[in-house]
């Protein structure tokens, strides 16, 4: 059953680690939580799109391996060298929930474009599939915000798919650079309000609307940065609930 309005789940929230090795993971509530909001059945159906690193193998090994014991159905939708579904829309359409991994925003959006997958995940987050992901793959799906993708210098990203109408900042309280160049951008009307979060911390909104910040660990937070009048900007903590 599809969620009962467009929803995102967009994240700075990624894997626990298992402790066994660096690929051994296994999934956070936040999946849980995308599932719940998708209004899912006990088996609950997810794609997982890793174009932000290549579709990489090993994230794929990994990935199986920590959903192995749960409820999810994963699948995946890879792009390189070729898609590996004969029907992208028609997969797509059909999940619970997409999630999106982290890495290279802006060549993650230019492979999806080159595959209209802009329009593609717009007309499921409209028919109700949930839209997640972390870093990369909360990123996305606002106006822009800081990236890597160019270099370990952060620079400004404002090519992001807009379907929520915000800047976006990730891994707020991790990386040093992340914080005050966000703020220079909503400062200098390169962005428009953003919405940020420390690692451990994710965003839910319900159509464009942003209604709740999650959290997978205490003492982490989400923030809204806005524009005042004469250019100085105001931050403002959102306290998150705490996931199970």
């Amino acid at each position: 059953m599809p969620a009962s309005e467009p929803t995102i789940v967009a994240t700075s929230i990624g894997f626990f680690s298992r402790r066994r090795g660096p690929w051994d993971w296994r999934p956070g509530p936040v999946f849980e939580l995308a599932a719940e909001l998708a209004q899912a059945g006990p088996e609950p159906k997810m794609c997982f799109l890793g174009q932000a690193e290549g579709d990489q193998p090993t994230t794929l090994t990994a990935l199986y391996g920590a959903f192995a014991d749960t409820r999810f159905r994963l699948s995946h939708l890879n792009l390189f060298p070729m898609p590996n579904v004969e029907d992208i829309r028609a997969h797509l359409l059909a999940q619970d929930v997409i999630w999106v991994g982290g890495g290279s925003v802006a060549n993650l959006l230019a492979v999806w474009r080159v595959h209209g997958l802009d329009e593609i995940l717009r007309e499921c987050w409209q028919a109700g599939v949930v839209l997640g992901g972390v870093s990369a793959g909360s990123l996305c799906w606002h106006v822009g915000g800081t990236t890597d993708s160019y270099g370990p210098t952060l620079r400004p990203f404002t090519a992001g798919l807009g379907f929520l109408p915000y800047g976006n900042g990730v891994h707020y309280n991790s990386e040093a650079q992340r914080r005050p160049l966000i703020q220079k951008m909503v400062g200098d009307g390169t962005l428009p309000t953003a919405h940020c979060t420390d690692d451990g911390v994710g965003l839910v909104y319900r159509g464009t609307t942003l209604v709740e910040a999650v959290a997978d660990r205490d003492g982490v937070s989400a923030y809204e940065v806005t524009r005042n009048a004469d250019g100085t900007v105001t931050e403002t903590p959102i306290t998150p609930r705490r996931l199970a």
